[in-house]
């Protein structure tokens, strides 16, 4: 097994599914099947999820809101993906903790990274929601954060309809490539758009390697954790490479 303990960062999208709806029934019945699998071969899991599917940042210019009030929102919206998901890996049997870093004690824990590690090692599911507490903050960061304070080997950042990062829109430019590996360096100095800037250089800085990947493609979290190059690895010491 090539990780044993791994950060999966989700879109607020990946609850929302294809649909229009907030929440979607099958696209959180994936999320749990998959995080399932990876508990089965004992490969620890933190989860940070987006809150895009409740509100999503770009509607503070349409609305005329402060860009601090619309992130809290926003980190509000990632505490109710958290508590769903709780809610649906408690009913598969799945043992879990929601954690925030805005601290709300009835409905979650706070934040504790020494706590959070030690629910790792008991084997739950640690869900972190709100970010690090803190507007002008994509979650990007605070996966790329977290990760490295609650000891995970890699950040695996799913993406949907997307199997990776390209040279160019897939969707707009026939023929584009996809980066099978792709130097942190380059990500950053290419503004490829990977992750946020601010996570790329956290991860780069302490040698945090991130796996970009289709979710919708079945146990791709899993195999990545058994060492397939599924996607496009982003990291430090790899030489950038097309497919």
């Amino acid at each position: 097994m090539r990780y044993r303990r791994v950060l999966l960062k989700l879109s607020g999208a990946a609850m929302a599914g294809d649909g229009m709806q907030t929440f979607s029934r099958d696209a959180i019945a994936h999320i749990v099947d998959e995080v399932g699998a990876l508990r089965g071969q004992k490969v620890e899991c933190v989860l940070v999820v987006g809150g895009g599917n409740i509100f999503r940042g770009k509607l503070a210019d349409e609305w005329k809101i402060e860009q601090s009030e619309a992130d809290h929102m926003g980190m509000l919206g990632t505490v109710i993906n958290g508590v769903l998901l709780r809610a649906a890996f408690g009913a598969a049997g799945i043992e879990v903790r929601l954690m925030t870093a805005i601290p709300i004690p009835s409905v979650a824990e706070p934040y504790i990274r020494l706590r959070a590690i030690r629910h790792l090692e008991k084997g739950r599911v640690v869900i972190l929601s709100g970010g690090i507490g803190q507007p002008y903050v994509t979650t990007d960061y605070p996966a790329a954060q977290r990760a490295l304070e609650t000891r995970c080997e890699a950040v695996l950042a799913a993406k949907s309809g997307v199997d990776g990062v390209y040279d160019a829109d897939p969707k707009r430019t026939p023929g584009a490539h996809r980066y099978v590996t792709l130097s942190s360096d380059d990500a950053i100095r290419q503004d490829l758009r990977a992750m946020d800037q601010s996570a790329l250089i956290l991860a780069r800085d302490h040698g945090l390697p991130i796996h970009l990947f289709d979710f919708d493609a079945g146990r791709a979290a899993l195999k990545i954790c058994k060492g397939e190059d599924i996607g496009t690895l982003v990291a430090f010491d790899v030489a950038t490479t097309i497919a």
